[in-house]
């Protein structure tokens, strides 16, 4: 599905995706309009249509730049560790620091859930799951025993961390590699006990 339009001046396209974040993460999808995307980049809501088809390709291309940040921070983080458990760990607190900080990009895809947008459900999925596909492979690589569901190890981590948007205060007491620290340690402790 393509996102962009053919435009003859790109020079505005980072500005427009900025903005978009800002106000999709701000108001929410439903809550902010074309219009407002044009006016906070200051330009007529036609314009706007000569760089997205739609609101939801919009919302698509901001997807792609929050899913490539974040990435990008748990490859660059699990490459300086070899053991399983460091390199989910590592994965884990590259993912916290990414959900946690103040970024308009990050925020967007973890708060804008597919099935709230169905013209752009099919896309935003593929985009979450080419990014959970990191862990997929971070948890196959854990020594855990012969009968733990992987697929929910997982799920449980990740819903875990994801939740962390809900409770997390930047002055609390837990910064986000000890909370990372401390998940891990649950879960590797658990597989330990079970043994």
């Amino acid at each position: 599905m393509a996102t962009t339009r053919k435009s003859h001046s790109d020079s505005r396209l980072p500005q427009v995706l900025d903005e978009a974040a800002r106000l999709f993460r701000t108001q929410g999808f439903g809550g902010t309009s074309v219009r407002d995307i044009a006016r906070a980049v200051g330009m007529l809501p036609g314009s706007l249509y000569c760089h997205f088809a739609t609101k939801e390709a919009l919302l698509s291309a901001v997807y792609v730049k929050g899913v490539e940040q974040i990435s990008a921070a748990v490859n660059a983080a699990v490459a300086h560790h070899t053991d399983p458990w460091q390199r989910l760990e590592a994965a884990c607190v590259a993912h916290l620091e990414s959900i946690l900080r103040d970024d308009d990009y990050a925020q967007v895809v973890i708060r804008v859930h597919p099935a709230d947008i169905p013209a752009a459900s099919p896309t935003l999925i593929d985009l979450r799951n080419r990014y959970e596909a990191l862990f997929v492979e971070l948890v196959k690589a854990l020594p855990l025993r012969a009968n733990t569901d992987r697929r929910s190890f997982r799920l449980l981590l990740i819903g875990g961390l994801n939740s962390s948007q809900i409770w997390y205060r930047p002055n609390g007491r837990y910064k986000p590699r000890a909370i990372a620290h401390k998940f891990i340690a649950l879960l590797h402790q658990g597989q330990e006990l079970a043994q």
